[in-house]
């Protein structure tokens, strides 16, 4: 048994910790109170996970429900910068040249 990465021996040593420290009579009540709060947070997370799932549901339907002539059928061509459109190094205004070689390879030597 494993739970929250602790096993049996580690459960023991608290459950008799805790006895010592609150005493017989009240540690059932310390154990009804623990139960109560994990209950109430499960169910608080159920019902942000449902809140969840029918926004995404909402919003999946609101998609899928879209006319198909406000949906563009293809995106506009974009021009790729390639040989045509790079004027090359006569049209550099004295800024250096950005190359992928490394810099030995660029002083010429």
């Amino acid at each position: 048994m494993n739970i929250f990465g602790i096993g049996l021996p580690e459960m023991a040593v608290i459950a008799a910790i805790g006895l010592l420290v609150f005493g017989p009579k009240r540690l059932p009540e310390l154990g009804k109170t623990l139960g109560r709060t994990l209950r109430g947070f499960q169910s608080a997370s159920k019902g942000f996970e449902e809140e969840f799932r029918r926004a995404v549901d909402t919003v999946e339907a609101e998609v899928s429900s879209a006319s198909p002539a406000a949906i563009p059928a293809s995106p506009p061509a974009a021009t790729a910068p390639g040989p045509a459109s790079d004027p090359g190094p006569a049209a550099d205004s004295g800024a250096a040249a950005v190359s992928s070689e490394p810099a030995d390879h660029q002083a010429g030597g």
